[in-house]
């Protein structure tokens, strides 16, 4: 059955012919049947308040002998009508059979959905997928109050890991001439707009912050509306995402910064000058200066009130950074710390002495050092159960943290690879052989290989490239787009640093050479929100 005139480009959906299956157990249903008791088709469309009248075929004065036939057939069973019926049609000419549908088919016409309970309505309509609710709402007035229904849309939400706090600012944001329309329905929305937007790489004109003058961004952390960039100029900067506008300079380090971390407001960087420095972004003042490593900053990793710094001193730190207090001193590598991970529990630190450590913070003992690499240590990932490190020897290691054993070597990288990504049981490697690579740590395979030109990453995952042309990939789909083109004029143009949110990417750039001023872009793929709030 057709359920109403508009939807019949439904007819090739699955779940339309879902609803048609309800449709005609409802029409046969008993208590249906009680209803509605035509014993002929006229008898139907009474019952449908249609009246008895209908328009007649006008080709003529009726046949002879018509009566007398119709009186036979009314004489036969239901068998033998059903039979005589086959021969007739098989008899008739298309325009004869035309006409039969004309009139039959509008009294099978049922909306039945209008006909249920709301409740059972809205339960048949959790089975459509959200793309055929938006359709079924243009069906009809009552199919578009129903499909509008907050409670079908939050588990739409629910079904897509669409938060209520992603819900709750569309609720907030909604006009009073849109307020009728359900926040959870928006908040789906606005998520599958901003997802192809980063597909498609549709961002506006991106805003472009110029500040560090020509030298390095050699970090770049980003949190909620605020932007901090750190450069071998030995000051960090802190940007308004918003605005666009620099709102504070933060001075003090005698040296190049070469790491930081940021929490809300709160951030920590690192320094060639041997100290770690908390500032407040809002205020722009220094609020500790921490003393104690005996060389270079090279990173450090942030968990609550904690940061753990590791140095080319070989030793890694552990700092409070509301009082500001060295609290433990992790001592074991005999070369540079050039990378570290924190979870609150467990430190786990790389190095240029081939080895990767596991430590426990509070009794300052080395549980694991893992050996396998035959060179540098440059990346890291630590989800409390496994280790995954990144080396200049080409592979991945992936350890248990628990045991210390090498469960996976993944090989497949020609050269290093210096950023990794980590979630649940995907791996996304950016390497220095121009391809990014998405693994599964449980199995040890190569989901997908993604080439790009040269130094690619997963950029809404990973943290840092150069190359003029930043190729975007999905790890899960693997498509690829290009938002940025030509980000830096060639040649020497270089993209230094990438950082990402849902709807933001961040791109520090400059040149190799010197001939290009540093600069920050700000792509928002989360359009028609910066529209709402213009306007």
């Amino acid at each position: 059955y057709n359920t109403v005139a508009s939807y019949t480009s439904y007819q090739r959906n699955t779940n339309y012919l879902r609803l048609c299956l309800i449709n005609v157990t409802f029409l046969s249903s008993p208590s249906c049947l009680a209803q509605a008791t035509p014993t002929t088709f006229g008898d139907l469309r009474l019952a449908n308040g249609h009246s008895a009248q209908r328009r007649r075929v006008t080709s003529g004065p009726p046949p002879s002998g018509l009566q007398d036939w119709l009186q036979t057939f009314q004489m036969w069973s239901g068998p033998e009508r059903l039979l005589a019926l086959d021969e007739l049609i098989d008899r008739c000419e298309t325009s004869q059979v035309k006409h039969v549908m004309q009139v039959i088919e509008p009294q099978f016409q049922r909306d039945f959905i209008s006909l249920l309970p709301k409740e059972l309505a809205l339960y048949v309509l959790t089975f459509l997928p959200p793309r055929d609710l938006l359709r079924a709402a243009q069906t009809c007035r009552y199919w578009r109050i129903l499909a509008e229904d907050n409670l079908l849309w939050r588990e739409k939400c629910r079904e897509e890991g669409i938060s209520e706090s992603a819900s709750y600012r569309r609720r907030e944001s909604v006009r009073p001439s849109t307020a009728a329309v359900s926040p959870w329905k928006s908040a789906y929305i606005r998520q599958h707009r901003i997802e192809t937007n980063w597909r498609k790489g549709d961002t506006g004109e991106p805003m472009v912050l110029k500040g560090h003058d020509d030298h390095v961004i050699t970090c770049l952390q980003f949190s909620g509306d605020l932007i901090v960039s750190g450069s071998d100029d030995n000051t960090l900067k802190v940007w308004s995402v918003v605005t666009g506008k620099c709102l504070q300079t933060l001075t003090g380090h005698t040296g190049g910064v070469w790491c930081s971390q940021m929490a809300v407001a709160t951030v920590i960087s690192g320094s060639t000058d041997r100290t770690l420095r908390v500032w407040d972004a809002e205020s722009g003042e220094c609020v500790h200066t921490l003393y104690g490593h005996t060389s270079t900053v090279r990173c450090m990793h942030l968990h609550g009130n904690r940061v753990v710094s590791g140095s080319r001193d070989t030793t890694l730190r552990v700092w409070n950074v509301t009082t500001g207090q060295c609290e433990h001193v992790l001592t074991g590598h005999v070369a540079a710390v050039r990378c570290v991970q924190y979870d609150g529990r467990r430190v786990v630190s790389g190095g240029y002495d081939y080895m990767v450590k596991v430590w426990d913070p509070e009794t300052e003992v080395c549980l694991h050092t893992l050996q396998g690499h035959t060179n540098r240590v440059y990346s890291l990932q630590f989800d409390g159960a496994f280790v995954v490190s990144g080396s200049l020897d080409t592979s991945i290691r992936v350890w248990d943290a628990e045991t210390g054993g090498c469960v996976h070597t993944l090989t497949g990288h020609q050269s290093l690879t210096s950023g990794m990504e980590l979630r649940d049981n995907i791996l996304v490697s950016g390497n220095a052989d121009s391809t990014v690579r998405v693994w599964d740590i449980r199995t040890g395979l190569c989901l997908h290989t993604l080439q790009g030109k040269t130094n690619s990453k997963n950029q809404r995952m990973m943290d840092q490239r150069r190359e003029p042309d930043i190729p975007l990939w999905c790890p899960s789909t693997c498509w690829e787009n290009s938002p940025v083109t030509s980000f830096c004029s060639p040649p020497g143009g270089v993209v230094w640093r990438i950082k990402a949110s849902d709807t933001r990417l961040v791109c520090a750039a400059g040149s190799r050479n010197g001939t290009e001023e540093t600069k920050l872009l700000i792509m928002d793929f989360d359009l028609e929100d910066r529209k709402t709030e213009a306007d």
